[in-house]
């Protein structure tokens, strides 16, 4: 009989050994460290207002899980679904709108809409689920000419804009805090490079305020906004997220950040706390660009 059983126990122990041994593409936790299933992230963000997830821009494992995310989220939420992204600039919405609804062809969106390099790999098949199922998709970033405006001159040269120029950037002036984590500590990176300049942190402070301005203006009452941005942008529950929150204070966000890691099965002490739930990855994981 004990035979029998160190028979039946062998298999299994081995069984078990390799799927230990497996090599796994990503692990998603919670703020405190905990694994938790992917179904888990999609029971709680169905319970958002708005969702940001916070990408890494070269992952191929960010991109798959923003659509696999977005198609779960569509299954319950159906055109009660708002996307909007980073990628796409706020000048380029019309280009956008014309793409989606069929007015132009694939051709004449890929050539005008300034789309980024990776375009093709990670974010046209977001784009093509909301032609696809007719969802709103929001070009929520400014026009990176004025971001360089920023950079180069300050926040006070955004004043001397057309009103049609200003209508593709958050309302002026904006708040600007330079306490906030993400500037402040782009301000102590810049202490040792030749050519700093303090409006960096500043052109950063635009772009969020920017895309907070859109995702605020396009949102509905009991819809759902999932915004993808770079996960600098929505780390700490700031950037981004804190203009968000200036604008109003009641809505459920719930945010994901990205990062890569040389071992997976435990979160870093570092990146507990930095988003509702933290992607990890790899980090030899293989880069889309």
């Amino acid at each position: 009989m004990k035979k029998v059983i160190l028979t039946l126990l062998i298999p299994i122990f081995f069984l078990g050994t390799s799927f230990k041994n497996d090599k796994a593409a990503y692990q998603i936790y919670n703020s405190n460290g905990k694994a938790i299933k992917f179904k888990n992230l999609v029971k709680e963000a169905l319970e958002a207002d708005v969702v940001f997830f916070g990408e890494l821009h070269n992952n191929p494992i960010c991109h798959w899980l923003q659509l696999e995310l977005t198609k779960s989220l569509y299954a319950e939420k159906k055109d009660n679904l708002i996307l909007g992204a980073e990628m796409f600039e706020a000048d380029n919405q019309l280009l956008l709108n014309e793409y989606l609804t069929g007015k132009i062809s694939v051709k004449n969106f890929e050539q005008e809409a300034r789309i980024w390099p990776n375009y093709k790999t990670d974010y046209k098949p977001l784009v093509e689920f909301a032609k696809e199922n007719q969802l709103n998709f929001i070009a929520s970033n400014i026009p990176r000419r004025y971001a360089s405006m920023v950079h180069k001159k300050g926040l006070e040269a955004l004043n001397n804009l057309s009103t049609e120029a200003k209508s593709y950037i958050a309302t002026l002036p904006i708040k600007y805090n330079p306490e906030l984590k993400a500037y402040k500590n782009m301000m102590d990176m810049m202490k040792h490079m030749k050519h700093a300049s303090e409006n960096l942190p500043k052109a950063q402070a635009i772009k969020d305020a920017t895309m907070a301005h859109f995702i605020y203006k396009n949102f509905e009452t009991g819809k759902l906004f999932i915004h993808y941005n770079g996960t600098y942008h929505s780390d700490n529950f700031e950037s981004t997220v804190w203009y968000l929150k200036q604008l109003n204070p009641n809505l459920k966000i719930l945010t994901i950040a990205s990062k890569e890691q040389e071992n997976i099965q435990e979160l870093s002490e570092e990146s507990k706390a930095i988003a509702n739930y933290i992607l990890v990855i790899p980090d030899n994981m293989t880069k889309t660009h």
